[in-house]
């Protein structure tokens, strides 16, 4: 998944659930970390990255995104 797919994912997310989103994304982070399923793990923690800017705001999803 490209990160502006994930970006846009993150964006519907927080737009339907709020902040909840950012603490289900953590949640299933830790629960595939600890199952060992590490790419599910892995995923969820780079989706909650972008939840967590979008739901304090120091991202827009409508602007293209700049990774470095």
């Amino acid at each position: 998944m490209r990160a502006g797919d994930l970006c846009q994912l993150a964006a519907e997310l927080v737009s339907e659930h709020g902040d909840e989103a950012l603490q289900f994304a953590r949640r299933a982070t830790a629960e595939y970390a600890s199952e060992g399923v590490t790419d599910r793990a892995q995923f969820w923690y780079a989706l909650s990255l972008f939840l967590d800017d979008i739901v304090a705001q120091r991202l827009d999803p409508d602007l293209p995104i700049v990774l470095h």
